[in-house]
């Protein structure tokens, strides 16, 4: 079993930067893949960013370029480091784990364990 709890959301103006936290409570945290996802009011939840246990990260394209993803695994943490942030990007943010590890990681569906959530609003 894993618990996971983010942090680092608020409010932010267009082209400003936050960084997201998900501290992990579980065992081998190091075996399992871990994923960044966002869910906006009337919309269907997205991945937009995925690390593997070789810290190897991949993004939707939404999101390339402006967001980096990591991973510490001494500390148990996963970080999202969000920069030049739109509108667009205002949502319920998520941090997501799983052991499969298959399929690409940026599925909703892969995933087995979730935060509660943390809000990004971000104003034009």
């Amino acid at each position: 079993q894993m618990q996971l709890v983010e942090s680092g959301g608020g409010s932010v103006q267009a082209g400003g930067s936050l960084r997201l936290s998900c501290a992990a409570y579980g065992l081998s945290y190091s075996h399992a893949c871990l994923g960044w996802f966002r869910q906006a009011p009337g919309k269907q939840r997205e991945g937009i960013a995925h690390i593997n246990r070789a810290s190897t990260p991949s993004y939707a394209d939404s999101v390339k370029g402006r967001f980096i993803i990591s991973r510490d695994n001494y500390k148990y943490t996963l970080d999202l480091q969000m920069s030049s942030l739109k509108p667009e990007d205002t949502a319920m943010y998520y941090c997501a784990a799983n052991y499969r590890c298959t399929g690409t990681g940026l599925g909703v569906y892969e995933y087995d364990y979730w935060g509660q959530g943390t809000q990004v609003t971000v104003s034009s």
